[in-house]
């Protein structure tokens, strides 16, 4: 018997004879022991509660004391961390999504359309000396969230701007606490996919744009090399949980008024696909999801059925994000590029000419939209072997 089992089985027999001291007279042990077991289980959501709350206040001090140690080495190394003004950042999805429901008659408060003015200024404010970098936990400038996952995002936009300032000083620091401290990084991330994940499941519109600034966030953590390697270790799932909802939630939506939605949630997918590392599994797992509908509109054809209307509309918000992401395919590294001998690709391409021959007459804007996807999948092909060719 080792050591473990040997502890339990002894820590079961104290807590029996326990039960079996401390019983009332006029209760069995058994009755007994049914009662105290009642109790805990009265107790367990409370406990449970309280933990949860104790867990998210050691992660977020442990994110302070992780940036505190980043921009105290910069400090003793003569470096002024903060610049007057935040470095201009590549504008975000969420300028888009603001624009899209300007044009959509929708009235976005005040509260709203300040958010990222606000949130440099936080930014700010909380990056003086000789607290260094204490996380902005209260006074939050986005809305009250069951579970907020604010503070995990922008945490993760304080290491980013450090990160670019040990860069530019060519110190060290950043990564000597980052390997040793890669936890936190992948622990925030997961908190803060879980607050995305949440919100994506059931959009609402007009919305904070917060949710799509994280997006972006995501997709600058997944850019970075050395972050990218630790996080994708324990979040890959994760991720790929994310993605899945995204696609759900505009595949999945048939309410009358859903444009609007899916045109955020399709620009969200498009801002993560931004990230070569991210993109290529986003193409994969829409092109799996178009191809289904191909085959299926082929049974449909092949038998003169009715199809899903709904299904049918959805699918364009499809075709537009494998466009644009597969622009970007083309522009970018081909050392990066996506694999076409993966079996999405190979499916579609291998039954591109048949389908469009078989299904244009009865859907000819469906073809029409596969004809192009297919000389773009082409294109990324022959530039990726043109630029091995010819570096």
């Amino acid at each position: 018997m080792d050591v473990q089992t040997w502890y339990l089985k002894t820590s079961k027999l104290a807590l029996a004879l326990a039960i079996i001291h401390s019983k009332p007279a006029d209760r069995s042990s058994r009755e007994y022991t049914e009662h105290l077991a009642t109790l805990v289980a009265q107790k367990e959501p409370k406990c449970q509660s309280k933990v949860e709350a104790l867990e998210a206040e050691v992660l977020q001090l442990r994110q302070q004391l992780f940036l505190s140690r980043i921009s105290s080495g910069l400090f003793k190394n003569g470096h002024d961390v903060f610049p007057a003004v935040l470095p201009d950042q590549e504008p975000t999805s969420s300028e888009n999504t603001l624009a899209l429901m300007d044009d959509s008659g929708c009235v976005l408060s005040n509260e709203q359309r300040s958010e990222p003015a606000e949130l440099s200024q936080h930014w700010l404010e909380s990056c003086s000396p000789p607290s260094l970098l204490p996380l902005p936990l209260e006074n939050k400038p986005y809305p009250a969230l069951d579970n907020p996952p604010s503070s995990h995002m922008q945490f993760l936009q304080h290491l980013l701007e450090l990160k670019k300032l040990t860069e530019s000083s060519s110190l060290k620091i950043y990564l000597a606490h980052f390997e040793k401290d890669s936890s936190i990084v992948s622990e925030s991330v997961l908190k803060l996919l879980d607050g995305l994940i949440t919100f994506y499941r059931n959009p609402k519109l007009p919305s904070s744009s917060f949710w799509t600034q994280a997006v972006g966030t995501l997709a600058r953590l997944a850019s970075d090399f050395n972050l990218s390697n630790h996080i994708l270790k324990k979040c890959s799932k994760k991720l790929e949980e994310f993605e899945k909802t995204l696609l759900q939630a505009i595949i999945g939506n048939s309410s009358i008024n859903r444009f609007q939605v899916q045109h955020y949630v399709s620009q969200s997918l498009v801002t993560l696909g931004s990230c070569s590392v991210l993109r290529k599994s986003i193409i994969l797992l829409l092109l799996s999801e178009v191809n289904s509908f191909v085959d299926h509109l082929g049974a449909i054809n092949q038998d003169q059925g009715s199809y899903d209307v709904t299904r049918y509309e959805n699918i364009f918000s499809l075709f537009w994000i494998l466009e644009q992401l597969l622009q970007q395919e083309i522009q970018g590294d081909p050392a990066l590029h996506i694999d076409h001998s993966s079996p999405e690709i190979q499916t579609f391409l291998q039954k591109h000419d048949e389908t469009i021959f078989r299904l244009s007459d009865a859907f000819p804007l469906f073809t029409f939209y596969l004809w192009r996807l297919g000389i773009l999948l082409n294109s990324a092909e022959m530039e990726t072997v043109e630029k091995e060719s010819f570096p």
